[in-house]
């Protein structure tokens, strides 16, 4: 998929995602995030850095720690790699239409000998995450000859970081601002001021609409305070994975 099917289906002049943009820097590490997007159904959007643009996946019930369960992921359009820092509201008549929440984001390693092309195309991606809250070796699985043909499986594999009955409901927060899915609903501040390390480049991006309002505004969400501390920030560039699982916020 190219990232003209991205602009396609998109208005920039009514949406605060970022315009199409092929990054093909060696620089850069092999980067990974999750959005949490609450749109007409609330799931979440696993993006790997891959050739310049993000491989995306829409994943309805979301990645998970625990090796037993195989969530189904949709295969969607690549998005620029600046997509890989947005956070905010899109607007009510735009694709896609709700608030997205910056969940996780980190590096990866591809394992195995092949690039993440030719892993792609063989239908079966092996690799590493480190990420603030998702560590360990995963997998996404192609289910050849199903539906529509963009049907996979993400996988966790078991490792150090494998945790049985893993809720990824108990992590709904944001890694970039702190906030809950109905503080980014409301286009409330973040919870606290956010370090910025050399190099960054994430932002918070907000909608100049009022956020929707009715039954459509539903912000799924934590049932946290807004005296719960904020997670901590992550440096860009490779790092390796975390000595101790994520713990959710109280």
């Amino acid at each position: 998929m190219a990232l003209e099917e991205y602009a396609a289906k998109r208005r920039f002049r009514d949406t605060p995602e970022p315009p199409p943009k092929v990054n093909k820097s060696k620089a850069r590490a092999n980067y990974f995030c999750v959005q949490r997007h609450d749109a007409t159904r609330l799931h979440y959007d696993f993006r790997l850095e891959i050739g310049g643009v993000l491989k995306s996946w829409a994943v309805p019930k979301g990645p998970s720690l625990d090796p037993s369960v195989r969530h189904f992921a949709a295969h969607v359009e690549d998005h620029p790699i600046d997509y890989g820092g947005f956070e905010g509201n899109i607007p009510a008549g735009n694709y896609g239409a709700g608030s997205v929440m910056l969940w996780d984001r980190g590096t990866f390693e591809l394992l195995g000998e092949a690039g993440g092309d030719e892993q792609l195309a063989r239908g079966d991606i092996k690799f590493r995450l480190h990420g603030e809250k998702l560590n360990g070796d995963f997998a996404l699985v192609h289910m050849k000859g199903r539906g529509k043909g963009n049907e996979w499986l993400i996988i966790k594999k078991r490792d150090e970081f494998a945790t049985p009955g893993w809720d990824v409901e108990a992590y709904a927060y944001s890694v970039l601002s702190g906030r809950t899915q109905e503080e980014i609903a409301q286009n409330l501040p973040a919870r606290k001021a956010k370090r910025k390390a050399a190099g960054a480049t994430d932002r918070v991006w907000e909608s100049d609409r009022e956020p929707k309002q009715g039954p459509g505004a539903r912000g799924r969400g934590t049932g946290r305070t807004a005296s719960s501390p904020g997670p901590r920030t992550l440096a860009p560039g490779p790092h390796t994975a975390l000595k101790k699982k994520p713990t959710p916020r109280p």
